[in-house]
């Protein structure tokens, strides 16, 4: 029997109705196994990012029972997390694949088990595979996937601002027309409405918190929404958009860069309630408790196991998912996921001990539970949102083409910036800067015809040469941006670099004295971003994490074989 491997990629694909609006990108994920340590075949368990640590711990404590079949067959349970758009991207590719016949039903990229963090990319699945393979109900209904565990969307917001936002009866038509806090409540401080969630296109926390505000605006119930209807209430969605200051695809990451950034780079968040409770768990000293406000309406989030019945699924890993299914729904393995802060699957058992208003939650509510809407009323929602109703956001990529950039670093950089380009969408536009002894001038890019010639050129004229001028291009793209800010945009810097600063004019804590003036207290608000390239030691992660972190932005590592898929995951950031 063929184990099934997964194997990292980096893919881009045009699905027959969502098309460009699923953005697929292969992310490496949890993998409970470390490696190939235990006997017997492997069911690979394909969840949605919500699920991840659950499945990991579960899957831990699942293959030390050495669990075996009733045949005598050995296997276990290996996990592999993506943002929920991106579970729903890869298993249609695959379906394609296996319905032109390129990709054989043993493949190792099969997964035996799927889960996504929500019912609406659930349906999304469903639709999908009725039009590839009519007729044929490979991927089960909602309500035949066995619950798993399940947590609601609420607004995350700090302690001061929650009491003015619970008096809404929906917050979302609050949020169409209010600017700051104060219009909200008179109690309230005077702090200006800035607003986080996930991309749409790729997180399930994203794409509900859409939908819901598409059922807010127009007084709707999902399932009666059509596609008329997202072109009437598509000005509403854009002036909620605009008050966005991060998309991303990690929904616990952005609530805890809530607690970390405070409540200037993010005064209200679209999250689930677990992701309160995570951000809440490790609160370090001066920082704020945030509070989760529940909606009369809102999405629960239900983590299903999703057993497809296609020809990948072979006799014996059928009978073993469903031994892995059995145990997941044990109540010992269910109190994992109360301990994440998630809602038991099960009935009967407890909530456990950080469902207290301590960590930001209540654990006795009630709301009305919202279902999807129809999946071309989606694929709209999408399209518009992408199309219109986002946030724009302005970029400059800073890329170091010091000497130290030589031999394959180089032109995967050159790739993955090609990549980057291609699939810039309407809303975006990128200014690009390379640096060694000297800074060039900046080269705009966007969407446009024009715009990717300009920076298919830049691309190609990129060499390897000189030194390093790390705090000084930074500056250097602050400052441009400073002087071409867009008001209505998200204005953000992305270095990747390979090496330590060796040339700049100023020192760090000059760099960091400069960006304070353009941090999100100010009224510039241009966020950070870097890449650490290569190995650590030919660069110093610190300095790279602080810069980052001086404007309310992450650091990230990466190399020749995980830079397409970092600076993808990056672009939805924006």
């Amino acid at each position: 029997m063929t184990n099934k491997l997964f194997k990292n990629c980096s893919i881009s694909i045009s699905l027959s109705v969502l098309g460009a609006m699923l953005l697929a990108a292969c992310t490496s994920g949890g993998d409970s196994t470390q490696g190939n340590s235990y006997e017997g075949f492997e069911v690979k368990f394909l969840v949605g990012s919500a699920l991840k640590e659950f499945c990991d711990r579960s899957a831990q404590q699942f293959n030390a029972t050495k669990p075996k079949l009733d045949n005598g067959k050995a296997f276990y349970l290996k996990c592999e997390a993506k943002g929920s758009g991106d579970v729903v991207t890869e298993m249609t590719s695959l379906a394609q694949q296996l319905k032109a016949g390129t990709l054989q039903p043993d493949d190792a990229k099969f997964p035996t088990l799927l889960s996504v963090d929500g019912e609406i990319y659930h349906s999304q699945l469903l639709y999908q595979f009725s039009q590839i393979f009519p007729g044929q109900n490979y991927i089960p209904q909602i309500t035949d996937a066995p619950l798993l565990a399940s947590s609601p969307m609420v607004f995350m917001a700090p302690a001061d601002v929650t009491a003015g936002l619970r008096k809404q009866q929906d917050l979302y038509k609050t949020l169409v027309t209010a600017k700051n806090h104060q219009e909200i409540d008179p109690s309230s401080p005077q702090l200006p409405i800035n607003f986080v969630h996930t991309a749409p296109t790729r997180s399930n926390s994203g794409l509900q918190t859409l939908v819901a505000q598409f059922v807010s605006v127009s007084g709707k119930r999902p399932e009666q929404l059509t596609a008329a209807d997202v072109q009437k209430y598509q000005t509403e969605i854009q002036k909620i958009q605009s008050k966005v200051t991060r998309y991303g695809i990690s929904t616990n990451a952005l609530a805890t860069d809530m607690v970390k950034n405070g409540s200037f780079w993010a005064s209200i968040g679209s999250v689930y309630e677990s992701s309160v409770i995570q951000a809440n768990s490790n609160l370090q000293p001066g920082q704020t408790r945030f509070e989760a406000i529940y909606p009369q309406a809102t999405f629960t989030s239900n983590m299903r196991a999703i057993l497809p019945s296609g020809t990948w699924v072979n006799a014996d890993e059928k009978a073993a998912a469903q031994k892995v299914i059995e145990y997941l729904k044990t109540p010992q393995t269910q109190k994992i996921a109360t301990e994440l802060g998630l809602r038991p699957g099960v009935p009967g058992v407890e909530l456990g001990a950080k469902f207290t208003p301590q960590f930001g939650v209540q654990p006795n509510v009630k709301y009305d539970s919202l279902r999807p809407p129809q999946p071309e009323v989606v694929a709209a929602m999408l399209k518009s949102w992408q199309e219109f109703a986002k946030r724009p956001s302005q970029v400059v990529v800073v890329v170091d083409s010091s000497g130290s950039m030589s031999g394959n670093k180089l032109p995967s950089v050159q790739n993955t910036l090609r990549n980057y380009i291609q699939t810039l969408g309407p809303k975006e536009q990128i200014a690009v800067i390379d640096f060694d002894s000297e800074i060039r001038t900046p080269v705009k890019v966007d969407s446009t015809t024009q715009g990717q010639a300009r920076g298919l050129e830049f691309i190609g004229s990129l060499q390897a040469d000189g030194g390093t001028r790390l705090y000084d291009s930074a500056l250097e793209a602050r400052n441009w941006l400073q002087q071409n800010l867009r008001k209505d945009a998200i204005n953000a810097v992305v270095i990747l670099t390979d090496g330590d600063d060796s040339e700049s004019q100023i020192n760090l804590d000059q760099l960091r004295q400069e960006l304070e003036k353009s941090n999100f207290n100010s009224d510039k608000r241009i966020a950070f971003f870097t890449v650490g390239y290569g190995k650590e030691g030919e660069f110093n992660p610190e300095v790279l994490k602080q810069i980052a972190e001086f404007n309310g932005g992450y650091y990230r590592k990466g190399d020749p074989e995980t830079i397409s898929t970092l600076m993808a995951d990056l672009q939805v950031e924006f």
